[in-house]
């Protein structure tokens, strides 16, 4: 890609996207909407990147080994570099949209961008540049979150390019809309697998988190007091294991309550994490702000699997499932945590069989 033509296309069709008149650079002051976008085949493996400005500009790129949080940081580092002016950047990462809306990166910069253990926060050579570009622009950069895979033309159109681009590992610049991409990637790309085999052959130091349920954290706002409490609980659990294990994975079946705030404390503390599906769509009968959160968990886990291929029937068949599922997960296990008021019986049941399996690396996270 020719980065002194790519930055003269962005300018003239920044011009005309909002009628600036003249020639050359001229300054436009309205809020330009970018949508961005990456995607990996295998995660880690083949990558592709892309930033697309509807009915104008777009751009993709590719690598040849990444995973897709550093294609989906990628996206939006490169339409930073391309698009002067204040910008809208419309992206399905809440790995990259909540460091922004919730200001993670404050936190890491505080540490020199380094862990408890001394080493470097994950995917720091791409944070620091895109955090110092966001900085520079003094406030005309702004981040917006849309669920991907729901009908969005842009969101789908901009999927696509950073698809296509992982597949032929060749990147793209023009304007318009291109009339021979492929489809979007499948909600999820999980993986089938009959056995929880697959999750012992994973790489890297793995940290399952299990528990209790919504109705036992407060209920299914993520954001009332004892899920927070919870959450920061986990945060601060993850934090010392990467200190010792700065290969820690955590493994989640993705599960309404523990197992959903364990892949939102791998995101704060910026270690990966595997969703581990007891079976295919589990969340088709959740409320749409549930799935909403669900499907943005999806979204930045850097591995989906599949541990049944046959959605349940019945809710006994449902039971069974996750059960099967926790059994996979557990006997997966280098360490633990497990939220649990120390009441429940069949988390009591969880804790003496983890007890038996990892009793120096299971820790206790009461929801009070």
């Amino acid at each position: 890609m020719e980065k002194a033509l790519l930055s003269a296309r962005t300018s003239l069709m920044v011009c005309a996207s909002f009628g600036c008149e003249g020639q050359g650079l001229v300054p436009c002051w309205s809020v330009l909407t970018v949508y961005t976008d990456g995607a990996c085949i295998g995660n880690p493996g083949p990558g592709g990147w892309a930033w697309l400005v509807p009915e104008g500009q777009f751009a993709s790129g590719a690598e040849p080994e990444t995973t897709n949080n550093r294609m989906e940081l990628t996206a939006v580092l490169e339409a930073l570099r391309a698009l002067p002016g204040p910008l809208e950047v419309v992206s399905d990462s809440q790995y990259v949209v909540n460091c922004f809306k919730e200001r993670w990166y404050e936190k890491w910069e505080a540490k020199g961008w380094r862990t408890k253990g001394g080493e470097d926060r994950l995917n720091r050579d791409l944070w620091q540049p895109l955090v110092q570009l966001v900085r520079e622009r003094k406030g005309q950069v702004t981040f917006k979150w849309v669920r991907g895979h729901a009908d969005d033309p842009q969101n789908d159109l901009v999927d696509r390019l950073a698809n296509e681009a992982a597949r032929a590992q060749v990147g793209r610049a023009g304007r318009g809309v291109p009339d021979d991409l492929g489809p979007p990637d499948e909600p999820g790309r999980a993986q089938p697998s009959r056995t929880g085999a697959v999750l012992q052959k994973l790489s890297g130091w793995h940290l399952v988190v299990m528990g209790h349920r919504a109705p036992g954290l407060g209920g299914y706002d993520p954001s009332n007091p004892t899920a927070s409490r919870v959450r920061r609980k986990i945060v601060e659990v993850v934090e010392g294991i990467y200190a010792v294990h700065p290969d820690v994975v955590v493994l989640t079946g993705l599960g309404l309550g523990a197992e959903m705030l364990g892949a939102e404390a791998a995101q704060v503390v910026g270690v990966p994490y595997v969703a581990a599906l007891p079976y295919p769509n589990p969340d088709s009968v959740w409320p749409d702000p549930t799935r909403e959160r669900y499907r943005g968990l999806i979204a930045g886990a850097q591995r989906t699997l599949m541990l049944s291929e046959r959605p349940p029937k019945t809710r006994q068949q449902a039971g069974i499932a996750v059960g099967r599922g926790n059994s996979a997960l557990i006997a997966s296990a280098h360490g633990a945590v497990v939220v649990w008021d120390g009441t429940d019986t069949g988390i009591g049941r969880t804790v003496d069989r983890l007890e038996r399996l990892i009793p120096d690396d299971l820790w206790i996270v009461a929801p009070n």
